[in-house]
């Protein structure tokens, strides 16, 4: 590995170990890398990160972020609840089924896990705390459960993803999104009733068909929003990020005008919200723009691909040394630059085994999931702890086996590429030739077989 790359590598991690902004330390290692590279950094760093963010499709990010807002704050939560709680709360605890299930709900309409730790979790955890749940089963919950929002669409990260990828359909990580994140739900779910089993949580009554119908009723606004957005993108009367803008008129009305749980007075104070989020996503875009090109330049990704390559012939085995380095590198780094870091260096990897670009956004995705819920960088637990009033020493205990049960769905997600790609090929947004060529698990391609082809 040459200096740049070593320089590179050394300043970004001694930053971090600095308490540097991350987004801050990703800026600064790649002008010391391009200084080293004799490049001159003042111009080609700007420019790079000037570049990074110059995407058509990157606008969906802040309207996606301002209709989440809406949602959170304009009682759609609420309505998802008392929904899901006609559905599963009949069933031994089943006050941790209907946050799970809210939490999936409203995930798939904001697109964003620390809006639903913070909607739902607002009102399911000083709820199941009422009704007798431990403190930390209750947030161990809310905070696995909202990352199945990123998975299910629409999703802000899925379109940083594609960004980053080059020519990946966001309509088609739109629908690869659907299984996994249902699958997600369901493994926390398993484990919810493992829980309601040892401590014997009390079930909630039984609704009747009429009382899920008019609890349906009451949210049928909120859930329209999903079908308006997804079926829109699908039926190609508008792309992703139209479909956000749209979002944001609906999520409008229905917040200000039809529910009025949100004076005319707190809209500024939102859009300042969004600004400020914005800003940091944008920030974290272009200076990570910036490593990505430096880390091109330096024959990084190259040198990464060589040595899992070499690492085994076994597809199986690359694929899990992929995914620890990256639940590791979740731990102490955010989704959204390590997508964009991280993309470049590992796509080649996989796709010289035979994986399509789509599945393993999902994987990426999945897998960078359990590093929000996760100390010392967990924006979900840090929410979810905040909401619940507790600490994340007392609740890490209770996460072990949902951390479990999200690994479960990774695997599952990794090895079986239909849980991804079975959905975008269903609904056109992939062809069936395209995914067929992709020989990943098909009798185990290895990286010889496809350099031989």
């Amino acid at each position: 590995m040459g200096i740049v790359a070593l320089i590179l590598i050394a300043v970004f991690i001694l930053l971090l170990v600095m308490n540097v902004p991350i987004a801050v330390a990703i800026a600064l290692a790649s002008f010391f890398a391009v200084l080293a590279e004799g490049i001159d950094p003042s111009t080609v760093i700007a420019a790079k990160m000037a570049n990074g963010v110059n995407s058509f499709a990157l606008l969906a990010i802040p309207f996606f972020i301002l209709s989440g807002h809406l949602m959170g704050r304009g009682g759609m939560a609420r309505r998802l609840i008392d929904f899901a709680g006609t559905l599963v709360g009949f069933l031994p605890g089943g006050l941790a089924y209907v946050n799970t299930l809210t939490c999936m709900l409203f995930g798939s309409i904001s697109g964003s896990a620390a809006a639903a730790v913070s909607s739902v979790g607002g009102f399911m955890i000083p709820e199941m705390n009422r009704k007798g749940y431990n403190k930390e089963f209750n947030v161990a919950v809310t905070t696995t459960a909202a990352t199945t929002g990123l998975l299910i669409p629409p999703s802000n990260i899925m379109i940083v993803y594609s960004v980053a990828a080059g020519s990946v359909s966001i309509a088609a990580m739109f629908m690869a999104g659907v299984i996994p994140g249902i699958l997600t739900g369901l493994f926390i779910m398993l484990v919810c009733g493992y829980f309601a089993f040892k401590y014997k949580y009390e079930c909630e009554a039984r609704s009747s068909f009429v009382d899920i119908l008019r609890s349906f009723g009451h949210a049928a606004l909120t859930l329209l929003l999903i079908i308006i957005v997804i079926g829109g993108i699908l039926g190609g009367i508008f792309t992703a990020t139209e479909a956000a803008a749209i979002a944001v008129v609906y999520s409008f009305l229905l917040s200000v005008v039809v529910y009025r749980e949100i004076p005319m007075k707190d809209l500024p104070q939102i859009l300042l919200d969004t600004g400020i989020t914005t800003a940091v996503v944008m920030l974290l875009i272009g200076a990570s723009s910036g490593m990505s090109w430096i880390m091109t330049m330096a024959n990084i990704p190259q040198t990464v691909s060589a040595a899992l390559l070499g690492l085994s012939d076994n597809p199986i085995v690359i694929l899990l040394t992929i995914n620890v380095l990256l639940m590791f590198v979740g731990t102490f780094m955010d989704m959204t630059p390590a997508v964009l870091i991280f993309t470049p260096i590992f796509l080649p990897v996989v796709m010289s085994l035979g994986m399509h670009p789509v599945h393993f956004g999902i994987m990426l995705i999945a897998n960078l999931c359990i590093g929000l819920c996760t100390p010392p960088v967990g924006t979900c637990l840090f929410i979810g702890c905040g909401v619940g009033k507790t600490t994340i020493a007392k609740v890490t205990a209770t996460l072990l086996p949902f951390f479990g049960a999200m690994i479960a769905a990774l695997m599952v997600i990794t090895y079986i590429p239909a849980a991804s790609l079975w959905l975008p090929v269903k609904t056109k947004q992939l062809k069936a030739d395209d995914v067929a060529k992709c020989e990943f698990m098909q009798g185990h391609a290895t990286p010889a077989d496809a350099a031989a082809e």
